[in-house]
């Protein structure tokens, strides 16, 4: 059976009248296309659907026409429009005069490539990752930048700043300030809509682990998902975003990923667990290692520490990023590693003891990250410690199993520190990148474009006076 026969026969049987195909620019947000269902045939796996490359942010004006080949193995039906419609994700190709390629930079691409190198090196040849979404759920959000005056807010109904609200309409179950780990019903609100979110995700072919309301008490949820293939994993990265905030706008609500949206509560990460098996094997498990982890385990963490600045640049990827990467939140500001220690960037699940379960979390990395970059660059670094045969403990990176958190400003000056901007993190990629490189997983015009893009978006940023200047120099 062809193809578009399989999706045609897909379609009749669920009256689907329109076919959408999403696609993935530059910064790791979705765009998409939609055609009717009549004007689909198998030609489009051959030939694509163009369109022009430069509104991603990818490439110049006169090389910007691309075409997008779907992938048949993706198509879901979207649960979030009026009429029933077909959705599909895939890859980006550059138009050839003889025949298409795959476009270099497009961030699928680059993670595939990322796995053929592993398995090039006789490394391993498949990698698990399973993220956590963390994100925060708010009933109202304004903000407002222009050149007179800058400004934002948000709200939700359950916010400790809410328990003086005469509205009419309070029920006294507000969570206190950083006190909404695991809390229950009546205080957790969005218990509903997480199960909504989750089923969503199911019926998309997303494995969820769990759910619940997670430290930040105006709002703060996580939603954590089984193990899987690393561009498998990107992809549910990008329908898990797509889901929880579709679901959450078709509630009258607004789901936001930001690392720091609120001042003082505690921060959102993704925090990214890995492990690699090879023949079927776990590479990663050593009953006779530190915490059972194998040399080669112990060699990738420390090409991830070796170069967690510049993966900074890939995995925290705004200057919000930044806002949560501080002391006291339970996010990691140290390059360490450890078990079950929280305040390392690196940590070890003591819970893991089974040896095909056995991995280690990168605690840094954030959801305003592209998916597929930050993950094939995880992958990129932790290859290159096994190549160079990169000990964390030689390096003096650990193991830290204490509280980073308590030392004294002595003890914290001796240990390494992720950077505390964007801009240290894109200084660090200038200058760190090589193991990106390598046959070409990340071509350097797109580290060039990315160190250009983002470095701008930093300056621009950092130029907009800031309510709090006005509250420390109006008076000067």
């Amino acid at each position: 059976m062809e193809k578009s026969e399989k999706i045609l026969q897909m379609c009749r049987e669920n009256d689907i009248r329109m076919i959408d195909f999403k696609m993935v620019d530059l910064d790791g947000r979705f765009r998409h296309i939609t055609i009717p269902v009549e004007r689909f045939g198998e030609s489009i796996f051959e030939y694509g659907i163009g369109f022009d490359g430069s509104n991603y942010g990818y490439a110049p004006i006169e090389k910007s026409d691309m075409v997008f080949i779907p992938d048949p193995e993706s198509a879901v039906i979207d649960p979030f429009v009026d009429i029933p419609t077909l959705s599909m994700t895939g890859d980006v190709c550059v138009i050839g005069e003889k025949e298409n390629k795959p476009f270099d930079q497009y961030p699928r691409n680059v993670a595939l490539r990322a796995v053929e190198y592993m398995k090039a090196t006789g490394t391993a040849d498949k990698m698990l990752i399973g993220p956590e979404f963390e994100f925060y759920l708010f009933d109202t959000v304004n903000y407002k930048v222009a050149p007179n005056g800058s400004s934002y807010e948000v709200d939700t109904r359950q916010a400790e700043w809410n328990t003086g609200d005469d509205g009419g309409f309070n029920l006294g179950y507000q969570v206190k300030h950083k006190g909404g780990y695991h809390i229950a019903a009546p205080q957790d609100i969005s218990y509903n809509l997480r199960s909504k979110m989750c089923m969503l995700m199911e019926d998309w072919g997303i494995r969820v682990k769990y759910h619940h309301h997670e430290v930040g008490g105006p709002g703060q949820l996580e939603i954590e998902v089984e193990l899987g293939d690393m561009v498998d994993m990107a992809d549910k990265t990008m329908i898990t975003k797509y889901i929880v905030k579709n679901a959450a706008a078709k509630e009258g609500r607004t789901a936001t990923f930001m690392p720091k949206p609120i001042y003082q509560e505690a921060g959102s990460g993704m925090h990214v667990h890995m492990l690699l098996f090879k023949d079927g094997k776990p590479v990663f498990y050593d009953k006779d290692g530190y915490s059972s982890l194998s040399r080669t385990a112990h060699y990738f963490i420390g090409g991830l520490l070796k170069h967690a600045p510049s993966l900074c640049a890939w995995t925290n990827p705004s200057t919000n990023s930044y806002k949560r990467l501080v002391p006291g939140f339970e996010a990691p500001v140290t390059i360490g590693y450890a078990t079950s220690n929280r305040s390392a960037v690196i940590r070890i699940p003591a819970y893991a003891k089974a040896p095909e379960q056995k991995r280690f979390e990168l605690r840094s990395p954030d959801a305003t990250a592209n998916p597929y970059y930050a993950y094939a660059a995880i992958l990129m670094a932790g290859l290159d410690g096994i190549e160079n045969c990169i000990d964390p403990a030689a390096n003096g990176w650990g193991p830290y199993d204490y509280n980073l958190y308590e030392l004294t400003p002595e003890q914290q000056a001796e240990i390494q520190s992720l950077p505390k901007t964007l801009e240290e993190a894109l200084d660090a990629l200038e200058k760190d990148h090589a193991y990106l490189t390598k046959n070409g997983v990340f071509p350097e015009r797109l580290i060039l474009l990315w160190l250009e893009r983002k470095r701008k978006e930093s300056r621009a940023i950092s130029q907009i006076p800031h309510p709090a200047e006005f509250d420390a120099y109006y008076d000067l």
